[in-house]
């Protein structure tokens, strides 16, 4: 949401300019005084929190001195900032327009003393002014450290002027390469003749601006050497970091005004070569928006102990977030990082308890646990399943060849037939029902991944034939069979409680009291395993004879058995041992672990939400469940009055008034605010990773993540202009960016092509 400046006369708004804002302080006397300058009527009633809460004033009304840079990355005021730049006459020029701000006529006695107050405050100054000059005369390194301090207010020489426009330029063309996604390199060098210099992208850019006439680039390289680069990859990378930080920053620094935030991991992915964990934060706006957006890439480190070291150092130190406002954490990532993420979660919620750790919405429970799972069989099922999906959604011809199979099989059942067609042509391995849909699909898709590879017309190339002759011999494995038919069975008794954990907020509520029930039925299946499996292991043996499969132990099993006479293992029993009893006890321990007294706890108080109410008929007990959010409250002696409030409220509210049925709909009552403690529930309640993301143009950070992952080569990927991809909507200061620059990476004795970088001529 964009910020107005509350100066009248004024129209800026944060979204048409790259100008800063600055909120009203929440020191009374200061805050009394911008009010006063303002000479706004309608503001002199509010609080200072309110002012600061709602109220801003751009740049252009403080006078220079007032407003420096000593921050990295943003733009500050000094402590004694006061706004004295307004335009108080040009609405005179049309007197019958209508004025939101308006403002306050003054009276002849008030103009009085607010001229003679202005008179004392000069004098008073130039008092000071003269005890210091007196000071100064005496104490000669006194006014050289002054000199220091106010050395950041000089005026710029006529070089640093043109060094800056120069930084500028090249800061321009960097956020472009990273908004429009491309890529630093340009083509390999490695083919071409010895001594033929072929610029990268970056290079390509500027000169192609200075072609264009841009007079600041041009000026600064039209005496530069043949042989040398016009910026360095160094400095490339410098300048790269500093737009990764500031862009960074304006998202973190929301994060940091809503105090309470959620921390989501999605799966490893590659960059470049090497393996980082994107990082997600939740947090509600100041307009009670859900929000979840991107902020950054983590290094991936082998060391589960390490990782989570470097995860909190880059939360707390790096990006500056407070861990103790943390309310949630999540991680969605596949079999071989599971267990190294779960020791990361039980780290941080030793040091932060209230951080808990929780689903997240966006992954269905059942794939969850699947990819959770300890066993190397289920991993390299999972990695099948999706590489088959994966290549059926290469193009529309291969989905064609998939329909026509389905449609030859499901004759006597239309129906089916064509669910399971439209079911093929989504992204149906991450629903809470794959496993079954597999196991419905797969005679479909063996039949027609061997029509591929066979055909007589070559209609498919090499590359599809070939891929399409390993994805085969890949599901026509028994071991493969077996392992679905198993996920599937284990898996029916979460289906539908995790179906309901990504449904409507009713629906989550009650399902955090069927854990029990889903606990006692999984438990039920591990004391009698030897029938449960029994029957798993025909029904895959049954599936294995319709396919023309050979039932078969893992060939490594069978290599280590050669020699062993005693050995008289069946294959039921094996797959008993290394399949069905691991995966059962992992997937109890895992529900255990992941829905904790703490987790459930805060899902109970879901019944704040007023359609859960009403579905309860009023009769509910937050107030016992909302003790462990006691300290987030602004007020919580007063919690069990004000929730006794919100319950009559909707009890007895009009026959026309329908009960909010979302945390969304509950925070955006226009009269929430008489509810504070109610609202701060509600508030941690919705950041919650398990908890769905209910206006999906909020969501935009993962969505745009996995669409910048998608159109990326791994080896141009970059974490950095990956950052100014995903969040290319968010404002950035191209003045901040470039005093950072100059701060950090220059000094007074650098001359400009300092950073330059010399390419030897043959």
């Amino acid at each position: 949401m964009p910020n107005f400046c509350a100066a009248p006369n004024c129209t800026r708004k944060s979204t048409q300019s790259d100008l800063a804002f600055f909120r009203f302080p929440r020191d009374p006397a200061r805050c009394q005084k911008w009010v006063e300058n303002c000479r706004r009527a309608d503001l002199e009633d509010k609080t200072p929190d309110q002012l600061n809460k709602h109220y801003r004033l751009c740049a252009k009304h403080f006078e220079t001195s007032m407003i420096c840079r000593t921050s990295p990355y943003r733009t500050v005021l000094r402590d004694n900032a006061i706004p004295t730049i307004f335009d108080l006459t040009s609405h005179l020029n049309n007197p019958h327009s209508r004025h939101r701000k308006r403002i306050k006529e003054l009276s002849e006695d008030e103009i009085r003393t607010l001229k003679q107050k202005k008179i004392d405050e000069t004098s008073e100054q130039e008092q000071k002014h003269k005890e210091i000059n007196n000071s100064n005369a005496q104490n000669p390194s006194a006014e050289e450290g002054g000199e220091e301090q106010d050395e950041d207010i000089l005026p710029l020489t006529l070089e640093e002027k043109e060094n800056k426009e120069y930084l500028k330029s090249l800061f321009e063309i960097l956020i472009l390469m990273g908004k429009q996604n491309i890529p630093l390199d340009g083509h390999e060098t490695d083919g071409l003749p010895e001594g033929l210099f072929t610029p990268d992208n970056f290079q390509a850019l500027l000169e192609c601006r200075i072609n264009s006439g841009e007079e600041v680039l041009r000026k600064r390289f039209e005496t530069t050497a043949v042989n040398t680069l016009f910026c360095s990859k160094t400095q490339q990378k410098q300048m790269l970091e500093i737009c990764e930080s500031c862009i960074r920053e304006e998202t973190l620094r929301e994060v940091r005004d809503s105090h309470f935030f959620s921390i989501i991991t999605d799966d490893v992915v590659d960059i470049a070569g090497e393996e980082h964990l994107p990082v997600l934060v939740r947090f509600v706006d100041e307009s009670h928006n859900l929000r979840e957006e991107f902020v950054g890439f983590l290094p991936y480190e082998a060391d589960a102990e390490i990782l989570a070291v470097k995860f909190h150092t880059m939360i707390t130190e790096k990006w500056g977030l407070n861990m103790e406002y943390c309310r949630g954490q999540a991680y969605i990532v596949s079999s071989g990082f599971s267990s190294k993420m779960k020791v990361v979660a039980s780290r941080l919620l030793e040091k932060y308890p209230q951080a808990v750790y929780t689903l997240c919405s966006s992954c269905a429970l059942n794939m969850w646990l699947a990819k959770s799972v300890p066993v190397v069989g289920v991993s390299v099922a999972l990695g099948t399943i999706e590489e088959v999906c994966s290549f059926f959604h290469r193009s529309p011809q291969l989905l064609l060849e998939l329909d026509n199979v389905i449609s030859v099989l499901f004759q006597n059942n239309e129906e089916k037939g064509k669910e399971l067609k439209e079911i093929c042509h989504s992204q149906w391995t991450g629903r809470h029902d794959a496993f079954e849909i597999l196991v419905d699909l797969l005679q479909a898709l063996v039949l027609c991944l061997d029509g591929i590879n066979s055909d007589t017309n070559i209609r498919w190339n090499n590359y599809i034939a070939g891929r399409a002759f390993v994805l085969c011999s890949a599901v026509t494995d028994f071991d493969f069979v077996v392992t679905i038919v198993v996920l599937k069975n284990v898996l029916s008794f979460t289906r539908a409680f995790g179906k309901n954990l990504q449904g409507q907020t009713s629906d989550v509520f009650f399902a955090a009291s069927s854990l029990t029930a889903v606990l006692h039925s999984l438990n039920e299946v591990m004391e009698n395993i030897e029938v449960y499996h029994e029957f798993w292991f025909e029904e895959a043996t049954n599936l294995a004879t319709k396919l023309d499969i050979q039932m078969k132990l893992p060939g490594k099993f069978r290599r280590a058995q050669q020699g062993n006479l005693e050995s008289q293992l069946t294959s039921e029993s094996y797959y008993k041992e290394t399949l069905s009893v691991p995966t059962v006890e992992h997937i109890i321990q895992e529900l255990k672990d992941i829905f904790s007294e703490q987790h459930l706890k805060a899902l109970k108080c879901l019944s704040l939400v007023p359609s859960v109410m009403g579905q309860l008929k009023f009769n509910t007990s937050e107030e016992h469940h909302a003790d462990m959010y006691r300290s987030d409250l602004p007020n919580p002696d007063t919690l069990s009055a004000e929730l006794h409030c919100w319950r009559i409220k909707w009890k007895h509210r009009g026959k026309d008034i329908e009960l909010p049925s979302t945390i969304y709909e509950a925070l955006h009552l226009p009269d929430i605010k008489f509810f504070p403690n109610v609202y701060a529930l509600l508030k941690v309640l919705c950041i919650l990773p398990v908890m769905k993301v209910e206006n999906e143009r909020y969501e935009n950070g993962r969505k745009r993540l996995k669409a910048y992952l998608r159109n990326t080569l791994t080896d141009q990927r970059s974490s950095n202009l990956a950052l100014l991809n995903i969040n290319f909507d968010i404002k950035h200061d191209l003045d901040l960016m470039v005093d950072t620059y100059i701060k950090l990476y220059t000094t007074k004795s650098e001359l400009p092509t300092d950073n330059s970088e010399t390419i030897e001529n043959t």
